[in-house]
């Protein structure tokens, strides 16, 4: 599988506190590894079609969706990550 992390994406993580992101970084090994591993809480949200979510802590998330790129290869291409509530203004 490929991902796909784009500059908004990356420059909202930038922004965030050092701890989140260090807390992201093993998170997302583990995502590359199994995307739904226990510990991630990862779901399909609510009300959008094809988006998911998954955990970084208690109060942090990020968000994704999958789609298939110009080479027939399934991508993982990440949407939004911030606090918890970013999932109900930008996923």
């Amino acid at each position: 599988m490929k991902y796909d992390i784009p500059a908004e994406f990356f420059k909202r993580l930038q922004a965030l506190p050092k701890n989140i992101q260090a807390k992201f970084a093993k998170t997302l090994l583990l995502f590359i590894q199994d995307p739904f591993h226990p510990s991630l809480h990862t779901k399909k949200m609510k009300g959008r079609v094809g988006v998911w979510e998954c955990r970084i802590d208690r109060a942090y998330r990020f968000t994704f969706h999958y789609e298939i790129n110009e080479r027939d290869e399934k991508v993982c291409r990440f949407r939004n990550i911030g606090p918890h509530d970013i999932l109900d203004t930008r996923p």
